[in-house]
């Protein structure tokens, strides 16, 4: 789900602007895909594209349908099937061996879906979107849910070919700390599709704030309320004192992943300064040193070990499995997209962070 951010963002002032953009959503994967169930990607005009659904080989034909969705305000599906053995070398050559059902729709026939993008860009709920073989689409999140009917074409398929499909919240981050490794880390993350907040007072990492979603020029304690609903924290000070003060607000936090810069003998140091109750409650979520044993070293090397271990912490299979009597049949085509049938629907050592 890392680009969906970035689609979501981009699909805002799309609707706002009545551009002629379309939101294609996987809602259901057979075999080895590039994507999975719930993943996104905005396709608009003029060939501007927002996020990946494969490797490259499948989106000039998801653009040619989803240009072809947005003229006529049309809901449309694609199903991309490359798991015959003269995909290998016929077609687009794809060579995955996987299915792929998309549904393509046009924003413009969604009025206030910009409504929904926003609240999923602020948190609060997964989008839970739900098509029926007449045209029919149901989304919410949270509290808020629209209904509309589109047009679309006749289709022998389409009366199997409805479901459901959620997209997860983006990830949120809270950094304690600037310094040499938030240069990189906080871009990166953000590209991942997190949420980052950063929360550093110190006037030397000042030019730091505009790497982040969100700054938060005050203390750690003060900046705890601000930061309690985050997937994460990461306390990297590079100061002691600091460092000291964050674990100490972070303890009586409920946020479920906590990582530490540094050693092992600065983290023991610091623990030294805690109370037994604070051990307790860091212990069980506490990374420390913060970073996969990738290699290298550095404050470049240190930051990539870090989001890789983030990574690894996302919860990717959130989106709901689409009923098996909801499946698509095959139309074979031949072209430039292997086998795809496009019909409108209805309804401790090496990089980690130990440095000092």
């Amino acid at each position: 789900m890392s680009a969906a951010r970035h689609c979501f963002h981009d699909a805002i002032a799309a609707c706002r602007e009545r551009a002629p953009a379309v939101l294609a959503v996987v809602m259901a994967t057979e075999g080895s895909t590039y994507a999975h169930a719930g993943a996104v990607a905005l396709f608009g005009a003029d060939g501007a594209q927002q996020g990946w659904l494969s490797g490259g080989c499948l989106e000039p034909e998801i653009a040619r349908c989803a240009a072809a969705a947005a003229a006529a305000n049309e809901l449309a599906w694609m199903d991309i099937d490359t798991r015959d053995d003269e995909d290998l070398l016929s077609g687009s050559a794809v060579g995955c061996r996987g299915r792929l059902h998309l549904a393509l729709l046009p924003l413009r026939a969604l009025p206030g879906f910009e409504r929904l993008a926003q609240a999923w860009l602020q948190r609060r709920g997964a989008l839970r979107l739900a098509l029926d073989a007449d045209g029919g689409i149901v989304a919410a999140v949270a509290g808020e849910t629209l209904q509309w009917r589109l047009r679309c074409q006749a289709w022998a398929g389409a009366a199997a070919c409805g479901g459901q499909v959620q997209v997860p919240p983006p990830p949120r981050v809270s950094v304690f700390g600037a310094g040499p490794e938030t240069a990189v880390l906080l871009p990166l993350l953000r590209q991942l599709g997190w949420m980052t907040t950063l929360v550093e007072q110190r006037p030397r990492w000042a030019a730091q704030a505009m790497l982040a979603d969100q700054v938060l020029a005050c203390t750690p304690t003060r900046a705890l309320d601000a930061c309690a609903d985050s997937d994460a924290a990461l306390v990297m000070h590079h100061h002691f004192e600091l460092d000291r003060e964050a674990l100490e607000t972070l303890a009586a936090s409920a946020i479920p992943f906590l990582g530490l810069l540094g050693p092992a003998r600065r983290r023991e140091d610091l623990f030294r300064l805690l109370r037994p109750q604070q051990h307790t409650q860091l212990l069980p979520r506490l990374h420390s040193p913060i970073g996969l044993r990738l290699g290298g070293s550095g404050a470049e090397a240190i930051a990539l070990s870090i989001a890789a271990q983030l990574q690894g912490i996302r919860d990717v299979q959130q989106a709901s499995a689409i009923p098996e009597s909801n499946r698509c049949s095959v139309t074979r085509l031949h072209g430039d997209v292997a086998s795809a049938s496009v019909a409108p629907l209805r309804a401790d050592s090496g990089a980690r962070g130990a440095a000092r």
